[in-house]
């Protein structure tokens, strides 16, 4: 069973968010956790704490089910652009530059590489 954990409007460019999205989609929790606390990227002590969000979620999904024993990976991490702050910088002979303080939006998913046991329903 997966748990999803969402982050909204954290105020850094899609752009920066997505190279380090890349970096930790389809890995083990745990190594992706070990590629985020040591990046360099400020947006990667947000998206270390989703993760950690993400998988507490699944855990209170998922009652006595061992995290260490589970398995998880992050299934899907997309980031899609949040709102942007128009602002104004002055510019020269009377002129001002636009300036977009872009945001993103995060949700990342994570799933149990274990099958979980499938219960039949007999229809008789």
């Amino acid at each position: 069973m997966e748990a999803v954990a969402r982050l909204r409007n954290y105020p850094t460019s899609p752009r920066k968010m997505r190279l380090l999205a890349d970096l930790v989609r389809g890995l083990d929790v745990e190594k992706a956790l070990n590629t985020l606390k040591f990046s360099t990227k400020h947006p990667s002590v947000p998206l270390e704490k989703l993760l950690l969000s993400a998988v507490a979620n699944w855990s209170v999904k998922n009652e006595g089910v061992d995290v260490s024993g589970a398995g998880l990976y992050v299934k899907t991490i997309f980031v899609d652009g949040g709102r942007s702050l128009k602002r104004m910088r002055p510019a020269p002979q009377g002129r001002a530059y636009r300036v977009r303080k872009r945001s993103n939006h995060i949700t990342l998913i994570v799933d149990s590489r274990v099958a979980a046991p499938v219960t039949e329903n007999v229809n008789a």
